[in-house]
């Protein structure tokens, strides 16, 4: 008995051993620990689609994180509502040897609103762990199960889902039931080591020793380059109505039906205000025009997400009574109170962001994370940003431009493209008259007027506080005038152009170098390149200009009349598949014309490119630097 109690501690002792040796840091290859903020030692997921209305997520995730930088990366939380439960949740801590400090239950996590610390109305609530480690590295293993009726979202697969993350094992299985038309989309498994193996209900991924990668200039966001999968049912549940997914004209319907055109219904107090402001216009995007003003002057954004308002907007005559809403609830009663008016528009699904991102439109399923309007207008859709009382008609911005998006009728889904800004479009004027006095300082005028995504770029300066605009040009824009004073400036947005206009009158001390007689006067005053892309020995990422642009600088400096210009930088010309960069001077007596021009143009480029436009831009940034040589007569 004393030997069996014996044996019996011995094993004991072994199996905790070597769980404790599993979880040392000491053990991790040398090779994931380079450039690794934390190391994912073993993550798996299985997700059982159990039937159209019930769907189970199970999550198993053991990461080591090396420094502070890499506790983002832990992702030890769940999020729960009347929708999703959270069935179990738990943690625990292992320090560098890999014995345990610390067991985490489920009541040990903190609960909190997902809105804590922002404007938005939600029942949702989340629990995450709140661990403040005495030392690094250490080892979290992370354990959860979810339940929820919502089979539209089928949570997407990302081995490695950040830089500095390194990845020892990772694999994620998916049991389905055939009959709900289960589908799935593999992304960017180019010239990467992933495992498939599927059966007739199940299929498994699984991925192992993916190095962590650093971030490199230019580099297209993480959903263009890292390898992941998508799934999706055909036959799915949201929130309580089931709908189809096998096309986008099948799946529009259902969403027109159950999410969006539940009622119609305003008051009569604002019928007959929009009756009295479109009384007199006959032409339907002069109509549509006034009728989004008038949304933007009677609401506010607010973020609502209760229930299956997550999804489904507001109804509008609570949006009429409260002047406030989400997107889809905006953009909802923008389109019934356009309705009013004889203006026919469309619901619009699509992921708003200033990276690009479009919606798969060959894998149908819910997708997307922002909603605008779509006014049809012959070959030309109109795009309404309802969210911003502040933004023009028929603009979007870099939040929504140039993306596929779901269109949503009453006969079904379409999907289309929003308003590509080239860079024809994105333009950036400046015009200046530039007086260089004879202790060094100049004085002068600058007028800029900026167009496209430049116009996106600019125009909330003016509701800016006058300390905040003045910072704005000493640090930002023009942080190479080191005794930058701006004496008096004005604004003008002309919203039906869409241009910005800037009027600035500044003065700025020592702004030549003065050696002797002698004086060096930098000719490009107000607007320098002066960033040059990281060079890389080795470059591992495609590159990507996400928009083009023009600017365009004319520029005219008088010179004291007792100076004489000795030399001037010679004109240039660099034309290549990136752009164009043109700088020129011209001299009559004492009058110095500068002209600039650089066109950068939009593209996705392989890797083996990037040097060759790290250097165009190095050019630039070298010519832009130039000087004029004077000495004084």
């Amino acid at each position: 008995m004393k030997q069996f109690s014996l044996t019996f501690l011995l094993l004991n002792s072994i199996l905790i051993f070597s769980q404790e040796i599993k979880y040392s840091s000491l053990l991790i290859p040398k090779d994931l620990a380079e450039n690794a903020n934390s190391i994912i030692r073993n993550q798996e997921i299985l997700i059982s689609v159990n039937s159209q209305n019930s769907l189970t997520i199970k999550k198993r995730k053991v990461v080591t994180v090396l420094n502070s930088l890499g506790l983002n990366n832990v992702d030890a939380k769940e999020y729960y509502s009347k929708s999703e439960k959270i069935k179990n949740i738990e943690a625990i801590i292992y320090n560098d040897f890999g014995s345990e400090i610390k067991k985490i239950k489920k009541k040990d996590f903190r609960d909190q609103s997902v809105a804590d610390g922002f404007s938005v109305l939600t029942d949702g609530r989340m629990l995450y762990l709140d661990y403040t480690p005495t030392s690094y590295p250490f080892t979290i293993a992370f354990e959860s199960e979810v339940e929820t009726i919502n089979t539209a979202f089928i949570p997407t697969w990302y081995p490695i889902d950040d830089y500095f993350e390194s990845v020892e094992k990772s694999s994620i299985t998916v049991n389905f039931i055939n009959s709900l038309g289960f589908k799935y989309k593999e992304k960017n498994f180019e010239n990467r080591l992933i495992k498939k193996s599927e059966s007739s209900n199940t299929i498994m991924f699984s991925a192992e020793n993916i190095l962590a990668e650093k971030p490199e200039d230019y580099a297209p966001s993480a959903d263009k380059i890292l390898p992941n999968v998508v799934f999706g049912l055909d036959k799915f549940n949201l929130e309580g109505f089931e709908g189809s997914a096998k096309s986008w004209q099948e799946f529009g319907i259902l969403w027109y039906k159950n999410l969006v055109s539940e009622s119609e219904e305003i008051s009569e107090e604002t019928k007959n205000k929009l009756k009295a402001l479109v009384a007199n216009e006959t032409d339907d995007l002069k109509k549509a025009q006034i009728v989004y003003e008038f949304m933007q002057n009677r609401t506010r954004y607010v973020s609502i997400q209760l229930g299956i308002g997550g999804w489904k907007p507001m109804l509008p005559l609570d949006v009429d009574k409260l002047g406030y809403g989400d997107c889809k609830a905006l953009s909802n009663y923008t389109r019934v109170l356009l309705k009013n008016v004889g203006v026919n528009s469309y619901y619009t699904v699509i992921y708003g962001d200033s990276r690009k991102k479009d919606f798969e439109k060959d894998f149908v399923s819910k997708q997307g994370n922002h909603v605008i309007l779509t006014i049809p207008n012959g070959d030309k859709n109109i795009f309404l940003e309802c969210t911003n009382q502040k933004i023009p008609f028929g603009f979007g911005g870099d939040f929504t431009d140039d993306r596929h998006a779901l269109l949503i009728k009453p006969d079904g889904g379409e999907i289309i493209k929003t308003t590509i800004y080239t860079e024809s479009d994105n333009i950036q004027l400046t015009e200046g008259s530039v007086k260089l006095n004879s202790n060094g300082a100049i004085s002068g005028v600058v007028k800029i007027v900026s167009k496209g995504i430049q116009y996106d770029d600019i125009y909330g300066i003016e509701d800016e506080a006058k300390e905040d605009v003045e910072k704005h040009y000493k640090s930002s824009r023009f942080h190479w005038l080191n005794n930058l004073k701006i004496n008096a400036y004005s604004f003008k947005n002309d919203k039906k152009l869409i241009e910005f206009t800037e009027n600035l009158t500044i003065n700025a001390e020592n702004y030549v170098s003065i050696v002797g007689n002698s004086f060096m006067l930098p000719v490009n005053i107000f607007n320098r390149k002066t960033n040059v892309p990281q060079r890389y020995r080795i470059r591992k990422q495609p590159f990507e200009i996400q928009r083009g642009y023009t600017d365009i600088d004319i520029i005219q400096i008088s010179i004291p009349e007792d100076y004489k210009i000795e030399a001037l930088p010679d004109n240039i010309t660099i034309e290549n598949k990136f752009g164009t960069y043109k700088f020129e001077i011209l001299t009559n007596n004492n009058l110095i014309n500068y002209k600039r021009t650089l066109i950068i143009k939009q593209g996705f480029y392989d890797k083996s490119e990037y040097e060759n436009y790290r250097q165009f831009i190095e050019q630039i940034v070298k010519h832009d630097n130039s000087k004029i040589l004077f000495n004084k007569l």
